[in-house]
């Protein structure tokens, strides 16, 4: 489906859960956020509708982010019902890889194609730094465990910060390079602050060009990342909810004030 702007929406990211089990500084306030109760939270079986009727009206990717969503209990029951809809060509996750090491083959089995794993540097203080309470051998666990599963691909998500140097850029060039990993270098960005395209950066991605909208975990459709703009779900017109995200997407981003990344899941 075509928006005002002549942008065909393809891309649907999903957000199964606000909880994390890290507190990285450029996601979550250091005092973590008023997580929403169990019974504001999609049901799986209603996210599996909304990605059908998504599906019906062109929505060809999905992507299942968080806060992080390995923490959610059953996902991988969740990737296989998403797996199977018909429609649906490509199926992502976006994961700190905390839990890849147990999780990375059962998720293949199910029907992941691809996962992106955050790591935004290789030293192990700096690591423990951004993440507050993260060590970096659990996430390097996990991107192994990935290789292992045998997914399409796997991208390195490297948030490039105003401290970040060139030598950790190197380094994890390097990382990706030996590993036959790809690295995705992401603008550091606040989401109160007006959205500046920087196109040295892989994402985020030039708003002429956005092909995607998002769907929180309780239920919110947000046209766009950067602006305050929700439309909550109608379970008994799901398309009509879809379209009405889609022909309100703006031609740029702003400003999002009314949630965190966390709650978004980027």
């Amino acid at each position: 489906m075509l928006d005002r702007f002549n942008r065909e929406i393809t891309y649907l990211r999903i957000s199964v859960t606000d909880k994390c089990n890290l507190r990285c500084t450029y996601c979550m306030p250091a005092e973590g956020i008023l997580l929403k109760k169990h019974k504001e939270i999609m049901s799986f079986e209603d996210i599996v509708k909304t990605a059908e009727a998504a599906a019906a009206l062109g929505i060809k990717k999905i992507r299942l982010t968080g806060g992080e969503p390995l923490v959610r209990k059953g996902i991988v029951d969740l990737v296989e019902m998403l797996s199977k809809v018909e429609g649906i060509e490509h199926l992502a996750m976006t994961t700190n890889g905390f839990f890849l090491d147990t999780m990375a083959k059962p998720l293949r089995k199910a029907g992941l194609n691809s996962v992106n794993i955050s790591l935004d540097t290789l030293d192990p203080g700096r690591y423990k730094k951004i993440t507050r309470i993260g060590e970096i051998s659990s996430a390097l666990r996990g991107i192994e465990a990935a290789r292992e599963a045998g997914f399409e691909k796997i991208k390195i998500n490297m948030v490039v910060m105003n401290d970040t140097s060139d030598e950790e850029i190197r380094d994890l060039r390097a990382f990706c390079r030996d590993r036959g990993l790809i690295l995705q270098m992401i603008n550091h960005y606040e989401l109160s602050q007006e959205k500046v395209n920087a196109y040295t950066y892989d994402r985020p991605p030039k708003c002429s060009v956005c092909n995607r909208i998002r769907l929180t975990a309780d239920g919110f459709l947000k046209p766009c990342l950067h602006s305050n703009q929700e439309i909550p779900l109608n379970m008994e017109d799901l398309q009509e909810s879809i379209k009405k995200a889609i022909l309100d997407k703006p031609a740029n981003g702003q400003v999002c004030t009314n949630r965190s990344m966390v709650e978004i899941g980027g």
